[in-house]
């Protein structure tokens, strides 16, 4: 069921199915950041913002409309993503109606969720949706993300001589598994609110156990 957003006194924001029904018109053609990631990402922000008392009104629309622009991973304008999400993100919030003073903070919000944009998070809000959108990065579903995105861009699942980077330095440009030791497994350092550390920890010991058993199936000590 639909759950409109609303603080006292100011314009109703759009209501799930209208923020649902614009993201639907700019998701890109990538399996990785479909429907069924962001309304993940909604539902993880959901429920960090309500453990940490964050303002719901800027979280959710945030939540929803942070990849209305995403670039493929190899796009030279990939670290842009966000900023330029923020700004179309703002430009149909504004025709909806949504007041100057929230659309600044729903704005830093999503441009701020990008690891490669660089953006420090500066608000409660912010830090909520960027960590709701790191938690994708990690346990089962980053585990499923990550396949994907490496099988798309034609890389080896892992280096058949050290598949764990137990003696060379991690290189996600040319095997899937480095990815983990490059980016992934330091996912659970850059979180801020403590709801979303509990969660990722046992989403960590998820994707170790995931190597452990992937070493015994290809012969290969279990990694560290």
């Amino acid at each position: 069921m639909s759950e409109s957003v609303r603080t006292p006194g100011a314009p109703l924001t759009p209501d799930d199915t209208a923020l649902r029904a614009f993201i639907l018109t700019r998701l890109p053609a990538d399996p990785a950041h479909d429907i069924a990631h962001v309304e993940r990402v909604v539902a993880n922000a959901r429920r960090i913002a309500e453990a940490e008392g964050a303002d719901l009104a800027i979280v959710i629309p945030a939540a929803w409309l942070h990849d209305c622009v995403s670039y493929p991973k190899n796009h030279p304008d990939r670290a842009l993503s966000s900023r330029h999400a923020a700004a179309l993100a703002s430009d149909w919030l504004r025709g909806q109606g949504t007041p100057p003073e929230r659309l600044a903070a729903i704005s830093h919000a999503i441009a701020a969720h990008s690891f490669s944009a660089g953006i420090t998070a500066e608000t409660l809000e912010a830090k909520v949706v960027q960590d709701a959108d790191r938690l994708e990065a990690i346990g089962a579903i980053g585990i499923a993300r990550c396949l994907m995105v490496g099988g798309a861009l034609g890389r080896p699942l892992y280096h058949t001589d050290d598949p764990f980077c137990t003696t060379r330095e991690p290189d996600d440009q040319q095997f899937t598994i480095d990815h983990f030791y490059r980016k992934l497994f330091r996912v659970g350092e850059t979180l801020h609110t403590p709801a979303a550390r509990r969660e990722a920890a046992s989403r960590l010991r998820f994707m170790r156990d995931f190597l452990a058993q992937l070493g015994r199936e290809t012969g290969h000590a279990p990694p560290p």
